[in-house]
């Protein structure tokens, strides 16, 4: 019998090659958000070592100069907080788009591989049923060539 060969190999190749592309592109996005995470922290560290300094200057005893100087500054960390955490909120939203993205195509392909599988156990079926057919042929003629010999 023929081997086998299934009709939309092409095809299974392709969404492999689209679904490896998309992990690929999903695993930069993931990095991102990481190294945005990381800049969100160094910049609410920053706002908590200015506020504690502004706070022990305070005890201390602070010029009202010094004092706006720290509110300024203050209120600056906490627009760059806010600008980072916007940036984070974007980067995740893309993260989710393009997890969804990566999980459509492991269904396409799944799909296709499932069907592979089905069109292969049909084929080796079909060849089982061939062989059972060629061995009862081969039984039936060895037993009529004995009966005319007999």
């Amino acid at each position: 019998m023929k081997k086998f060969k299934f009709s939309l190999d092409s095809v299974l190749s392709y969404k492999q090659q689209v679904l490896d592309a998309l992990k690929g592109e999903h695993a930069a996005i993931l990095a991102q958000v990481r190294e945005q995470e990381e800049v969100l922290e160094a910049a609410w560290q920053s706002y908590r070592d200015c506020d504690e300094e502004y706070r022990q200057r305070k005890t201390e005893g602070i010029t009202i100069t010094d004092a706006m100087v720290y509110q300024n500054g203050l209120r600056v960390l906490e627009r760059d907080i806010q600008r980072e955490t916007e940036k984070l909120e974007a980067l995740r939203k893309k993260e989710e788009k393009k997890r969804q993205e990566v999980v459509d195509a492991k269904i396409d392909t799944s799909s296709i591989e499932k069907l592979k599988e089905h069109k292969l156990e049909d084929y080796r079926k079909a060849e089982q049923k061939a062989e059972e057919v060629l061995i009862d042929e081969f039984v039936s003629s060895a037993r009529a060539r004995a009966n005319i010999g007999a």
